[in-house]
């Protein structure tokens, strides 16, 4: 079962899970803060045994008071009594510094190590899970809150501490009264259990709601989908649908809080009852079974210390129980197994020298997908450039995924120079790709940085980052932005400068945007395998003409896979493939395919029509769709 589907199918961990999860919640706050650990769990001690002190520090107070004695001895217990008060209020004090302390570090350490599971997951498909991506967002609430659970774990030592002391000093005035108290607490403990339980399987539950939620915000809230939002008036109509999945995810807390409610009312009822009979009945029987009035005090700070040391161990224990149960997920996905198979005896990537060679090549999504690629056989010759040409959804981008291995075919192979991908890691594999995709990231970062993101080593390289933007022909556009290449390319944020002046970066139309993703693969010009993937869409007829133009000196000698609807664009590619129906149905070059009179002479002869007709058609005042303005 994937790591998705645990969490979709609302598996409940058991006992051993959940002392698992307990574990490494230990262990990662003792990795984290281990200085502050140990003072936390000593102020938790002192936390317990100073009401216990406080208490018969009372008690011999008031009988000091009421029978004859030296003054001295009563002025020394309240100095005494004075004490265990300031000790108490500054281990509180200290005790929620050092609480803070723990979840800052264990905060950093656990988003930290969450982060490195996910960056580890080689493929796509976990991505494009909903039930793993609604794990994943308990897994990041977990994180933010982990130190919490050694905060309730500290506290039931805490409440136990306490609750033993108070429970033998009841004892000591009423074995039979402590016994009552102390069963009265077992129902409240079973109830708060399967309480926590149900609470977490609710937070499982709304999570597909308080994911749409979140995406509904994200939405209202960012540029990319601003002018569409105005232009259209999506507004309220967005955020109906927001407040719906906040009202479904209410609705969900608000019955957890109802049945909650019922419940815990019950409860102090009893326990309202029980410590209210228990005073009546040692205020009555006081004089005559010879209690003193320090007797007395201990017997009522003894009980309120029992009920609420109890009420806290139960509290505190389905407390711990639900954060192990959020805590599960966090675990599940810090050690999840690799989403892609790794190979048992890695084999090292050879330099590609014949070709890569897809045979038989079958995939799918999932079992309940379609095929996407149907015994796909296609050899890539080595320094040579292949086209893929064929309508929308005919799997050609489906193909440069299981070539960069972002996805293993479900039935055939790829081999790279003989060596099948599947046995190599894949992060060797993928030093050797560059690659610009067609849903290329624009980063809020500076111009730099965004075209250094194509190979991490440029960073900082001044002469790289300038001639892989000169070679895609944005040189001159990032030069003159405000502050050249560190000019930051969005408006969500602002970078400070020298004299503390934020500076509001700028943004880049689609198609200068287009070429600092072209940037970005020209960085990895050297690699063995260049993937373009639509290079030029959204460009304009003389840009993308540039484009293409540096794309065929860039590909010249190299091996190369263009993706592209402009048919024009792939010509002078040395091999031209057309996918149709999910199967390669033509391969040749552009002089062969023409003549065979097959698909892609159709396509061609059809653009090419277009474009005709739009050199003869008249200029005048009608739109593309021949209306007049």
């Amino acid at each position: 079962m994937s790591v998705g589907q645990a969490a979709a199918g609302g598996v409940r961990p058991g006992r051993r899970a959940l002392l698992v999860s307990g574990t490494k919640a230990l262990r990662l706050v003792w990795r984290s803060a281990p200085g502050q650990m140990l003072g936390f769990s000593a102020i938790a001690v002192a936390g317990g045994v100073i009401p216990i002190v406080a208490a018969w520090s009372t008690k011999i107070v008031l009988d000091r008071l009421v029978s004859p004695g030296p003054v001295g001895v009563v002025v020394g217990l309240a100095i005494g009594l004075a004490c265990v008060g300031v000790i108490g209020a500054v281990s509180a004090q200290l005790g929620r510094y050092l609480q803070g302390e723990v979840d800052r570090r264990v905060g950093l350490r656990a988003q930290d190590e969450l982060f490195t599971a996910v960056e580890g997951f080689a493929g796509l498909g976990r991505f494009e899970d909903p039930a793993f991506l609604d794990r994943l967002r308990l897994a990041q609430q977990s994180a933010d809150s982990a130190g919490q659970i050694v905060n309730s774990v500290f506290g039931l030592g805490r409440d136990a501490i306490t609750l033993t002391g108070f429970v033998g000093s009841l004892a000591v005035i009423s074995p039979v009264f402590t016994a009552v108290v102390v069963a009265a607490a077992f129902p409240a403990l079973i109830v708060e259990l399967r309480a926590s339980r149900r609470r977490a399987e609710m937070m499982v539950r709304i999570g597909p709601a308080e994911r749409w939620r979140f995406f509904y915000g994200n939405l209202l809230t960012t540029v990319d989908a601003a002018k569409e939002i105005r232009l259209f008036g999506l507004g309220p109509y967005l955020r109906g649908r927001m407040n719906d999945q906040l009202r479904a995810a209410d609705a969900a807390h608000r019955d957890m809080d109802r049945r909650e409610l019922a419940t815990q009312g019950v409860l102090a009822l009893a326990s309202a009852l029980i410590s209210g009979g228990g005073l009546i009945w040692i205020l009555v029987v006081a004089g005559r079974q010879g209690f003193t009035v320090g007797d007395v005090s201990v017997f009522v700070a003894a009980t309120a210390g029992v009920q609420s040391a109890l009420g806290g161990l139960v509290h505190t224990t389905a407390m711990t129980h639900r954060q192990l149960l959020l805590f599960d997920h966090y675990v599940a996905i810090v050690g999840a197994c690799p989403d892609l198979p790794e190979p048992v005896a890695p084999r090292s990537l050879p330099p590609l020298r014949h070709g890569i060679e897809l045979c038989d090549v079958w995939f799918r999504y999932s079992d309940e997908h379609p095929w996407v690629l149907r015994g796909i056989d296609l050899y890539i010759p080595c320094g040579r450039s292949v086209a893929l040409v064929g309508r929308n959804g005919a799997g050609k981008s489906t193909l440069v995924k299981l070539l960069c291995r972002f996805y293993d075919p479900t039935k055939g192979t790829i081999r790279w120079d003989g060596v099948d991908i599947r046995e190599v890691p894949v992060t060797e594999l993928r030093e050797r790709v560059g690659a610009v995709f067609q849903d290329f990231m624009a980063y809020d970062f500076s111009a730099a940085d965004n075209i250094a993101m194509g190979d991490l080593g440029a960073i900082g390289d001044t002469s790289r980052i300038e001639g892989a933007a000169r070679h895609a022909g944005v040189h001159h556009t990032l030069a003159a932005l405000p502050h050249g290449y560190d000019t930051l390319l969005t408006r969500t944020f602002a970078s400070a400068s020298i004299d503390d002046d934020p500076q509001v970066g700028v943004t880049l139309s689609g198609g200068q945007w287009q070429r600092v993703a072209l940037a970005r693969a020209f960085l990895r010009e050297d690699r063995d395998l260049m993937i373009l993937d639509e290079p030029s869409a959204g460009l304009d007829a003389e840009a993308e003409h540039d484009v293409h133009t540096r794309l065929r000196q860039v590909r010249a000698g190299r091996t190369s896979v263009l993706i592209t609807h402009r048919l024009g664009a792939v010509r002078d590619a040395d091999l031209i493939v057309v996918i149709s129906g999910e199967e390669i149905v033509e391969q040749g070059d552009h002089p062969e395919l023409m003549a065979a009179g097959g698909a892609y002479a159709r396509m061609f002869a059809l653009q090419a029509a277009g474009y005709v007709a739009a050199r003869e058609a008249p200029v005048d005042s009608a739109d593309l769709s021949g209306e007049r303005r």
